[in-house]
């Protein structure tokens, strides 16, 4: 797959594709189904399949500060979009100047001049241009000037998670702060992960013979309510720097504070589950979650937390080896 930053990477002999446009935080199931139907159309009509999102966070420039928790990182979500086929990404820097651009003046500069659009699938919601001023029926207007024709999709996916909810980024954040990562799978078609370089810590964990890898997270990361959860610890390669093995451990993974020992920074800690001697430092790892286990506590004893951390640890390894 190809992965262009900005209009002028497009190969100029690029030629007609089917495009589909957005944020696309989190590739959940709705998004899947929009970007799977852009591949499938492509292949039927011949020609290629993109998918253009932005960076950063189109909130993040209009309105400073209310940038929205991530569920994917950028990198993170080109590698989703790419395991379901898509032939290019394209990331329009997103700039003040950039949001006070007409629909019109849009369509001509990206799908016209720059991708050769044949046809654009959409969600019947999508807005675009300066204040949101675009939306579906525009683009099929534009394009019957620009030869090129419009798809709506239909997205409402709904299952069990958020009491029968349309699947959204927005109802997947609120899952995720509230621990219940279960239903954020569902809505994402797999465990929700957060990604960060393992930074040193008070090194508790490993004074007490859990020795945790303290993940520094991206910025903005949707990072799951304060407890103990199951998961896994994803690194790059099956290969760590000291040649032990890597790839992805089981793990029991503490967000929060610590308040046993009266902490007040928030910290992502994982340990990977019967692993001994691990040196992580320094490297880009994913934590994944697969449920939540238990409140944070403040122990009145180190006894009293080690016994727990141990079950935690148990359960953990149960959980996670379970088919």
């Amino acid at each position: 797959m190809q992965r262009w930053r900005g209009l002028e990477e497009i190969p100029g002999d690029w030629g007609r594709s089917v495009v589909t446009i957005g944020s696309f935080d989190g590739v959940h199931r709705g998004h899947q189904l929009i970007i799977s139907r852009v591949v499938e159309r492509a292949r039927e009509l011949g020609v290629r399949s993109v998918v253009v999102t932005f960076d950063p966070h189109p909130s993040e420039v209009v309105r400073p500060g209310s940038h929205p928790p991530l569920l994917a990182p950028q990198p993170r979500r080109a590698e989703l979009i790419e395991e379901l086929g898509v032939d290019a990404v394209l990331v329009l820097p997103f700039t003040l100047e950039f949001s006070k651009e007409s629909p019109e003046f849009f369509v001509q500069q990206v799908l016209v001049d720059a991708l050769h659009a044949r046809l654009v699938v959409e969600g019947p919601n999508f807005r675009f241009g300066h204040r949101a001023a675009g939306n579906v029926e525009l683009l099929a207007e534009l394009g019957r000037a620009d030869d090129f024709e419009v798809e709506v999709v239909d997205l409402q996916v709904r299952g069990a998670a958020g009491g029968g909810e349309p699947f959204s980024s927005t109802l997947t954040r609120r899952l995720v702060a509230a621990g219940d990562l279960v239903g954020a799978a569902e809505v994402l078609g797999r465990p929700h992960r957060v990604e960060g370089v393992v930074v040193r810590g008070a090194q508790r964990g490993r004074e007490l013979g859990y020795p945790t890898a303290n993940v520094d997270t991206v910025p903005h990361s949707a990072v799951p309510g304060d407890g103990v959860y199951a998961g896994w610890l994803v690194t790059d390669g099956p290969l760590l720097p000291d040649g032990g093995q890597g790839g992805r451990m089981p793990a029991a993974i503490s967000v929060g504070t610590n308040p046993t020992f009266d902490g007040t920074a928030r910290t992502v800690e994982a340990y990977a589950i019967d692993r001994v001697g691990l040196d992580l430092y320094g490297l880009h790892v994913a934590v994944e979650f697969l449920t939540y286990l238990r409140g944070m506590e403040k122990f009145d004893s180190i006894d009293a937390l080690l016994e727990r951390m141990a079950d935690d640890v148990k359960r953990a390894r149960e959980l996670t080896e379970a088919p």
